[in-house]
């Protein structure tokens, strides 16, 4: 099987729920260890929970920048290094990494604003990287299933996508939501110009992107503030118009009652349907004109190869986030380990969602911005 790649994260320490599911995501593969990690928490703290992920003491760090350099000079360099924190730090910290020839694989969005994505880009060109986004949903193994089914032709020429994404997670921290006490995500210091739309709004971007292929030509889109204390977006509503001529509308929310994490996303075409819900993420909804809808089920033998490949348990045995994340990082360690025995990588055949897929999300964000800023007016986008 072979020596095992070695990564590095920063963030994800203590109380981070996501730095731990992409840490359990790379075990279930069983390809790469942990090796070393950096967080900004106190020094005690930062050794007690570095230990407990098995690192050693001169390879947990208390700054990216720390890591970075110490990691860049090592002969036994890291294969890739994990980036879970908050949108501030995406674009700083990959960049240190890439200039040391490490690989990036990097939370969603991307980053801040479409400069430093290109700079992230030329950077990663320059210096020889491969850089993953971890845009989650384009793991599910239904997920693959749409874009093959789409591929294929199956539905024909898209006419129109909808898109939604409701939450309600922030409807009691908006009773609590002071200058000085706010959630990062809701803090533009740390999130950006964004919340809902650069959090949640960019997941159905990437997804519609990734399935489809289709590119963004102008959007109309209105942010909503709601809640006293609130100066971020947290419900967006945007009117889409593709280059192919096809529309859509992108509706998220983080103050919907009633919603866990119900993103739903339908393409239409001119012979069919395709309807995916994250929270039944084991199935895919296909409906053809004239013919009884279909339900597509994870694991079963009629799926095509190119989604088969990556079920993990038989039918009727769930997969979730966990194992979607996990089919990111067998992509991406595919391209690692092709890349180090001196094969031609082209990131996009490998499946896993590419820089310049997190350069697009970042470009949907920031005219979601600019649109309501003025108006909800139409505004271009330029990929």
């Amino acid at each position: 099987m072979g020596e095992k790649l070695k990564y590095g994260m920063i963030g994800g320490g203590p109380g981070a729920f996501i730095g731990a599911v992409h840490r359990a995501a790379i075990r279930l593969n069983d390809e790469a260890d942990l090796v070393a990690w950096a967080d900004v928490i106190p020094e005690a703290e930062r050794l007690a929970a570095g230990r407990d992920m098995g690192v050693s003491d001169d390879r947990i760090y208390g700054s990216f920048e720390e890591m970075a350099a110490a990691e860049g000079s090592r002969a036994d360099k890291l294969d890739w290094v994990d980036i879970v924190t908050p949108n501030r730090f995406h674009a700083p910290a990959a960049k240190l990494f890439l200039e040391q020839g490490i690989n990036v694989a990097c939370e969603k969005p991307l980053c801040f604003t479409v400069d430093e994505a290109k700079d992230l880009i030329d950077t990663a060109k320059a210096h020889g990287c491969l850089f993953a986004v971890t845009y989650t949903y384009t793991g599910h193994v239904m997920a693959r299933e749409a874009r093959q089914l789409v591929r294929n032709g199956v539905i024909g020429d898209i006419r129109m996508v909808m898109g939604e994404y409701p939450q309600d997670w922030l409807l009691d921290t908006l009773e609590t939501i002071t200058e000085d006490n706010k959630p990062w995500r809701a803090d533009p210091k740390l999130s950006g110009r964004g919340a809902a739309v650069a959090d949640l709004g960019t997941h159905i971007e990437n997804w519609v992107n990734y399935v489809t292929g289709l590119k963004i030509d102008s959007l109309a889109c209105n942010l909503d503030v709601f809640g006293e204390g609130g100066v971020l977006d947290n419900n967006v509503e945007a009117l889409i118009r593709f280059e192919n001529g096809a529309t859509g509308i992108y509706w998220t929310s983080q103050v919907a009652i009633g919603f866990d994490n119900a993103l739903k996303i339908r393409i239409f075409g001119d012979k069919g349907t395709i309807e995916f819900v994250q929270e039944e993420n084991n199935y895919l909804k296909l409906s053809l004109r004239g013919e009884p809808p279909r339900v597509y089920s994870r694991g079963a033998g009629y799926l095509t190869p190119e989604a088969a490949a990556y079920v993990r348990v038989p039918t009727g045995h769930p997969e979730g986030l966990t194992e979607a994340f996990a089919n990111i990082y067998k992509d991406f360690a595919a391209a690692i380990k092709d890349k180090k025995t001196g094969k031609q990588v082209n990131e996009a055949d490998y499946g896993y969602p590419t820089l310049e897929m997190g350069l697009s999300g970042v470009e949907f964000f920031n005219k979601c911005v600019d649109s309501s800023e003025a108006g909800a007016t139409w505004v271009k986008v330029d990929y």
